[in-house]
């Protein structure tokens, strides 16, 4: 039995019985397969069969020596659990020598997010007077009109565009469909750029439904996303770590300050849990408090 066997079984496992999305498949099994170079490497090439726990103890350790952050310390030990419980539910394995591995405390994580002029200001930084432009400008208002994922964005079809109910139905994590409504704004800047740039372009015909195509005519990839956003950043000025999801978290955000409710916004963000939407309150709490602290006369008087 080899590591390139078992990890191939584990990934056809997360992928048809746990229907995992696709990247956190491809977490996972990146994780694995790190784990599998450390064994050739460092453990004369020891099986998943045999490796104990003091090797993964071991490992985790050296990682961790490497300035990753704690939340991926946290998943490396995520996916290497999984995959040896899954080697024990398959009777590879008697034992699981992952049972005692523990992750690092992880705090209350506060998204990143960009205040209304940041994102004018990312937003001015397009040349919209170029087709590539207008592209652009579109991705960025779908990924901040409508609280997107970044795959999300780039598997968006025409046909789920429903311009006349002002919604577009987006595929989610495990195949979940959800309808996301779109505000005028957004949706003119979309029927233009189907209409005036995406009609020049030269379509794969294995895409001609995608909405956002790539130099070639098919659907682009994240990467290409991020690259986009990166650049408009740095142009604009705006001194921030900013991704894609940077956007969604500033789409939650935005609606909470202005009074929208929290199961609302949950409806749209596709979460399967109202907990996961509540980092948004933290969020809009850490605002309060700044408020306080710069604002109340008892604090001013105490700094002044």
């Amino acid at each position: 039995m080899t590591w390139q066997e078992k990890i191939k079984d584990f990934e056809i496992f997360l992928r048809f019985e746990r229907n995992f999305s696709e990247n956190t498949l491809d977490a996972y099994i990146r994780d694995i397969r790190k784990l599998k170079e450390y064994s050739e490497e460092s453990l004369d090439n020891i099986g998943p069969d045999v490796i104990t726990y003091d090797h993964i103890q071991q490992y985790i350790f050296l990682l961790s020596k490497q300035k990753f952050s704690e939340r991926s310390q946290a998943r490396w030990i995520s996916s290497i659990k999984a995959f040896f419980k899954y080697l024990v539910e398959d009777e590879i394995r008697e034992d699981n020598p992952a049972t005692l591995l523990e992750g690092p405390k992880l705090g209350l994580y506060l998204p990143d997010t960009l205040s209304l002029p940041d994102i004018n200001r990312i937003i001015n930084a397009i040349e919209v007077s170029t087709d590539l432009g207008k592209r652009n400008q579109c991705i960025i208002e779908v990924l901040y009109g409508c609280g997107l994922r970044v795959s999300e964005l780039i598997e968006l079809k025409i046909s789920n565009i429903n311009f006349n109910e002002k919604f577009i139905k987006v595929t989610g994590k495990g195949d979940k469909t959800r309808l996301v409504p779109l505000a005028d704004y957004t949706s003119e800047l979309l029927k233009n750029y189907i209409q005036d740039v995406r009609s020049k372009n030269k379509i794969n015909k294995k895409h001609e439904d995608c909405l956002f195509l790539n130099s070639r005519g098919t659907s682009m990839s994240r990467v290409i996303v991020f690259l986009i956003i990166k650049e408009l950043t740095d142009k604009a000025g705006v001194n921030k770590k900013i991704s894609p999801h940077t956007f969604r978290h500033s789409f939650a955000t935005h609606l909470l300050q202005n009074g929208a409710d929290l199961r609302y916004i949950q409806e749209m963000l596709g979460h399967s849990s109202i907990t996961t939407t509540e980092i948004y309150t933290h969020l809009k709490t850490e605002e309060l408090r700044d408020v306080i602290l710069n604002y109340h006369p008892r604090n001013i008087n105490i700094t002044q």
